[in-house]
């Protein structure tokens, strides 16, 4: 190889790769202290992006910052454990959920519920780019309807609808309190 295409190899790989506008991760490049180059690759907020760039409102993404919380709570992110044998600890099975988990757990049925249904397209973008935080372009790839995968527009769409539901409904719920608050 001449010294002239050991420069050009050399420049692309030190270069660090732009992150385009649609990406979920970006690479951020560090020098260890060793000296040794090291990317490292970020995961990007889809929702935090969408609010900066307009797409939603301060409503939708309180509503989806609360459904996410539920999700947490709830314990629906929770990797599966890869041990076969399992040990639990008395008091720490399967039965012995918290009252805050339960109730998160309804929350986030009730709002499924308000959106169609896990198997509706908005229940299903909410589950898992909300909840799960997935990528939109991962769910949108991944999840298809009528056998074809949904294009990225089309998913932005359903993820806004979605959250202008919970949103509706979120200020529906604290109206609906306040009003109880009043007749007490």
């Amino acid at each position: 190889m001449s010294a002239k295409s050991k420069r050009k190899a050399r420049a692309t790989i030190d270069r660090p790769a732009k992150p385009s506008t649609r990406l979920t991760t970006r690479e951020v490049v560090e020098i260890d202290p060793d000296g040794v180059r090291v990317v490292h690759h970020r995961v990007v907020d889809t929702l935090g992006r969408m609010f900066e760039a307009g797409t939603i409102d301060a409503d939708m993404l309180s509503a989806a910052r609360d459904f996410q919380a539920a999700f947490t709570v709830a314990s629906f992110d929770r990797m599966p454990s890869a041990s076969l044998v399992l040990v639990h600890a008395p008091g720490t099975g399967v039965g012995s959920m918290s009252d805050r988990q339960i109730g998160a757990r309804e929350h986030v049925f009730r709002a499924l519920d308000a959106l169609g249904g896990m198997g509706s397209p908005a229940g299903s973008c909410v589950w898992h780019v909300v909840g799960l935080q997935s990528s939109l372009r991962e769910w949108s790839m991944r999840q298809g309807w009528g056998g074809r995968a949904v294009r990225h527009e089309a998913a932005q769409g359903i993820l806004v609808a979605a959250l202008g539901v919970l949103a509706s409904r979120s200020r529906g719920n604290s109206r609906m309190s306040a009003t109880m608050e009043q007749n007490r």
